[in-house]
């Protein structure tokens, strides 16, 4: 155990490890003049995150074609491509991910992800994801951060009391509602700060 008693580390996912880039990817199925559009009142954020809730994207997909048959296409490739949305690690982290695990830190994940398209991306990223010892994925358990029930499953799951991890998330909500149950908080800005604070805590 490290001098100031956290041991393991806890990540989100998108925009922490991976960019998560959906314009990117609508920008092959939707016309330039309607790209800002579509985001803007189509695949909205409030829509996406019914999948990180657990709903099927059969439902949601055919609820928005209904409303938006001109894009039923790109509506309906979301679902079965979703693991392009996801365009790479984000610079520095796999060295991260790679060194803890060398020094034997357990890694562990809580994400927002959609049970549905959860696997196909888990199984793109298996040299990665083979490094963590268990992940939590929102749209399995019907819990999204920032509710305190996810943190509070994740604990008990991870085997771990809450200053014994470091939870890293680009959203300050959901870092501060890891905080409000005991575990550390590290607002994630790119791998330079992380690192930094990681070595703060004789993780790195």
């Amino acid at each position: 155990m490290t001098q100031r008693g956290t041991r393991a580390v806890i990540f989100d996912v998108g925009n922490v490890l991976y960019d998560w880039n959906i314009r990117q990817f609508f920008e092959q199925l939707v016309p330039a003049h309607e790209l800002d559009l579509f985001l803007r009142d189509v695949v909205t954020m409030d829509w996406h995150g019914q999948h990180d809730a657990g709903r099927p994207f059969a439902e949601t997909s055919a609820e928005l074609i209904a409303a938006w048959p001109r894009f039923a296409e790109a509506i309906a490739a979301y679902g079965p491509r979703f693991s392009d949305t996801v365009t790479g690690l984000l610079p520095g982290m796999v060295e991260i991910v790679r060194a803890l695990h060398a020094r034997g830190v357990p890694l562990y994940a809580i994400t927002n992800f959609s049970h549905e398209f959860w696997p196909p991306f888990r199984a793109r990223e298996a040299a990665i994801f083979d490094l963590f010892a268990d992940i939590v994925v929102s749209g399995e358990e019907k819990l999204m951060k920032p509710d305190p029930a996810i943190y509070a499953l994740a604990l008990d799951r991870f085997g771990l009391e809450g200053p014994e991890a470091i939870f890293i998330d680009d959203r300050e909500d959901n870092v501060r509602a890891a905080e409000a149950i005991g575990i550390r908080g590290h607002l994630f800005r790119g791998a330079p700060g992380l690192a930094a604070e990681l070595h703060g805590f004789g993780l790195l």
